[in-house]
């Protein structure tokens, strides 16, 4: 069965440079894999404040959405930077969002 994608790609219109990191480190120390891509996205603007135990202040900026799997070699979205509007951004969190039979409808990426 083919699932709808609920990300199409006739709306994401923003460039964006995207470079992922693994979290895992070789023996040298560096990211055991890294991946620099340039796509068009879904960017949806938005403003988060959250008031930590240390009264830091964290304010979520953006979600980008990509229709399908942007990394299919990596197992997880967890770290690494988004070049976007000409701002360079911190991912906070990734998320890889299954179909019911496993394979990947769209990826989304919040960043600070």
């Amino acid at each position: 069965m083919k699932y709808p994608c609920l990300v199409p790609k006739q709306l994401c219109k923003v460039p964006i440079k995207v470079y992922l990191e693994s979290e895992e480190l070789t023996n040298l120390g560096e990211p055991k894999y890294s991946l620099n891509l340039e796509l068009l996205c879904n960017w949806q603007d938005s403003a988060k404040t959250i008031l930590t135990a240390e009264k830091k202040l964290v304010e979520i900026t953006g979600t980008a959405m990509f229709p399908g799997d942007i990394a299919p070699d990596v197992p997880t979205l967890s770290g690494g930077s988004v070049t976007v509007f000409g701002e360079i951004r911190r991912i906070a969190a990734g998320m890889k969002a299954r179909n019911p039979d496993g394979t990947v409808n769209f990826c989304k990426l919040e960043v600070v």
